[in-house]
């Protein structure tokens, strides 16, 4: 990126767009500042430019060098971050467009009777004069906390096949009737929604 790129993007629209000429320069600012290539590097490199979600034009995109050195098991807690990141943020963004658009829950969200579509959407709801109360607010985050912990992640012993593989022994059947090749589409898919949904709801 070219800093005359990232002033004409920003001129094209709104704040949201000068956010994402933010984030441009800074993963710019951090390949040209990024150490010379070196050996270990270069081996890292071979080794992971054949990884699912390296692709055109991009490439092997690495800015800030959080795979120098590293080995299978590093690459593979970070995909599993990513994916998790990726899932959350395509529900929060998900989430956003529909309140937005005035899609609420019907009926009441206590049992004082203030109904769902009363609280403002976005970050408002959670923070602000018109938010959820605070007990509301941690009612969510508190089951949002059990599913991190106890449901929604990589348990071992149940054959799960890739980081970000959350079946841990459920529906098996439904993924094993694809072919590798079917497979490895998806889960492309899945990254790059993912990829997405993470710059739409920073840009929210």
């Amino acid at each position: 990126f070219s800093f005359r790129t990232i002033f004409f993007i920003a001129s094209i629209n709104t704040s949201t767009m000068m956010k994402l000429a933010v984030l441009a320069t800074l993963a710019a600012s951090a390949a040209a500042f990024a150490p010379a290539s070196t050996g270990k590097v270069s081996t890292t490199l071979a080794a992971f430019e054949g990884e699912l979600g390296v692709q055109a034009p991009l490439g092997f995109f690495d800015p800030l060098g959080l795979l120098d050195e590293a080995d299978q098991e590093r690459f593979d807690r970070l995909r599993y971050v990513e994916v998790k990141h990726g899932r959350i943020a395509q529900l929060a963004f998900l989430g956003n467009i529909v309140t937005r658009a005035g899609g609420h829950l019907g009926g009441d969200i206590d049992k004082a009777g203030h109904a769902f579509d009363s609280y403002p959407n976005g970050w408002a709801a959670i923070y602000g004069a018109d938010a959820i109360p605070v007990k509301g607010a941690l009612q969510i985050f508190s089951f949002i906390g059990l599913l991190e912990i106890a449901v929604m992640k990589d348990m071992s012993g149940f054959g799960n096949e890739f980081p970000g593989d959350l079946r841990n022994g459920t529906f098996k059947s439904a993924w094993d009737k694809f072919d590798e090749e079917t497979k490895m589409q998806k889960r492309g898919v899945e990254l790059n929604n993912g990829r997405a949904g993470m710059m739409g709801i920073l840009g929210l």
